[in-house]
């Protein structure tokens, strides 16, 4: 039995033009409304091929990333979504989205969360997701399609719980990471 964590392909969204941070929001919500456009490597379609038990993120980009894996997902759940962006209420500068979602992200992670989920919030609900993968690993090897920051900070709680990595959680599109049960179950199980 393994974990193994996925993110999903690139989306069909492309950021076009500079835009001030205030337009951010709407620039998140229409790369939530993505499909994926590209094709899956080979290694994740092995990967795949291996799971017993598939959970995905509700998040379009997610769910279609597992149709072009040719899979259909066991459950789909709200805990595996993104983080979202804190939004800045800033009709200026006019700046590529490129840098806001640095910025953007750079001030999450330094507590800085608006009216979304925090940094916190995020950690205790990535803890609530790694608790449900290794429950559901009792079926076998679980797959998750999910995303960048929500999957590494699974990962971690997963490192946490003794979980071995075979392969770290990267945010590249398409990257996969796979967890081994520890060698001494924790008391998380």
């Amino acid at each position: 039995m393994s974990i193994i964590l996925m993110r999903h392909g690139k989306p069909d969204h492309h950021p076009g033009g500079r835009l001030p941070a205030l337009a951010m929001e709407q620039w998140c919500e229409a790369y939530d409304m993505s499909r994926v456009e590209d094709a899956p490597p080979d290694r994740c379609r092995q990967v795949v091929s291996t799971a017993d038990y598939i959970i995905t993120s509700p998040l379009l980009r997610a769910r279609s990333s597992l149709a072009k894996l040719d899979r259909e997902p066991a459950s789909i759940d709200e805990l595996f979504s993104e983080v979202s962006l804190p939004v800045m209420r800033l009709g200026y500068p006019h700046l590529p989205a490129a840098f806001w979602l640095t910025v953007l992200r750079t001030l999450w992670l330094c507590g800085y969360a608006g009216s979304v989920e925090s940094f916190q919030q995020a950690e205790r609900r990535a803890a609530l997701a790694a608790t449900t993968l290794i429950e559901h690993s009792s079926k076998g090897n679980v797959l998750l399609v999910g995303h960048g920051i929500m999957n590494k900070l699974i990962a971690r709680e997963l490192r946490k719980a003794g979980w071995l990595a075979e392969k770290h959680a990267s945010s590249r599109h398409w990257s996969t990471a796979i967890y081994h049960p520890p060698f001494i179950p924790s008391e998380i199980e």
